[in-house]
């Protein structure tokens, strides 16, 4: 197999770690490629990561015969490079899009190439949300959520200024890069959203033209309720999450080994450990796990092997950033 990487930055790499992670574990040849503009972030990953690099699309698929690629570029630019992978039969895995640029004529391309047209929605992945998902089933009584995701956005990347990448766009702000993370697996766990009430602002000084933080109390027409907060804001990296019922209780703080649910056995809450090995990196928050990234590269794969169907698609993102535009507005 070949396989491409379109964008060299800090996703693109993580995406090459583990793309050769998948490919010793499966014992699977896979040949790897970058994609970058920059000449330096070329010759970086070429000495790092010891594969070939060229400067667009193009020129990669006049030297190699690519079977599919990952793009990890900025999002206003996906639709284009989706369009053109699709062109040429490739296979494609998408970072988050933010925006529905292209989506119809982009899903149309992929099924009359047929090819798998495959977007990241990496918490859907994460062990905990599994046993969230398993948990809340448990019951057919109405739960109640809050919950709370916020880091100040000058500490998302703290070796680049907020300003010079996609959260400083309006299109693609950083809250509205935390809905398109949450929202699929809140939907996925509580059901489809029936209606919502909304109060935002701007609270601090950063040079940003969007609302820094969100509080939207949510009913899903399961009959399940929460209050989401949203924010660019918090100086601590937070993610706070507690779902309570007559019969149920769960707290998560977004750490792999942070899931708590209450035992009717015992009549406590407590500790549920769900991870035999949590790969993490240390430039990023704790709350990232790298065991999910992985996963969702998996799925990727089997699902280019016709072996499972992923879950979480282009068709359901519509409904998504439909939402999000909705909050916003």
């Amino acid at each position: 197999m070949q396989a491409a990487v379109i964008g060299l930055g800090s996703m693109g790499q993580r995406r090459i770690r583990l793309i050769k992670q998948y490919a010793r574990q499966n014992e699977t040849a896979i040949e790897i490629y970058g994609i970058d503009l920059s000449q330096e972030r070329r010759k970086n990953c070429e000495a790092e990561w010891q594969i070939k690099t060229f400067g667009s699309l193009g020129e990669a698929c006049d030297a190699a015969a690519l079977d599919c690629i990952f793009i990890s570029t900025s999002p206003l630019s996906h639709a284009a490079i989706i369009r053109d992978a699709l062109s040429h039969g490739l296979h494609v895995f998408t970072e988050l899009n933010l925006v529905s640029d292209g989506y119809d004529a982009n899903i149309a391309l992929s099924a009359k190439n047929q090819c798998v047209l495959f977007l990241s929605s990496t918490f859907l992945y994460r062990e905990e949300i599994h046993k969230i998902r398993e948990e809340v089933g448990k019951t057919d009584k109405p739960l109640r959520y809050s919950y709370h995701v916020g880091q100040y956005l000058p500490d998302w990347h703290p070796w680049e200024n907020y300003q010079d990448f996609f959260v400083a766009n309006r299109r693609t702000n950083g809250c509205r890069e935390l809905f398109a993370i949450e929202l699929p697996w809140l939907t996925n766990i509580f059901g489809a959203i029936e209606s919502f009430e909304v109060q935002k602002s701007k609270m601090t000084g950063l040079a940003i033209d969007y609302a820094d933080n969100y509080q939207v109390l949510i009913k899903h027409t399961s009959g399940h309720q929460g209050l989401l907060a949203i924010d660019v804001v918090s100086r601590k990296a937070v993610r706070n999450l507690e779902i309570y019922g007559e019969d149920s209780y769960i707290e998560w703080n977004g750490q792999p080994d942070g899931l708590s649910i209450f035992q009717e056995k015992t009549q406590k809450v407590e500790p549920v450990l769900l991870y035999d090995h949590i790969d993490q990196l240390e430039n990023y928050s704790s709350f990232v796990v790298e065991n999910a990234y992985y996963h969702e590269i998996e799925a990727f794969f089997q699902e280019m092997n016709g072996e499972q169907v992923a879950l979480y698609g282009f068709e359901q993102d519509k409904i998504i950033l439909g939402l999000i535009d909705q909050i916003e507005a």
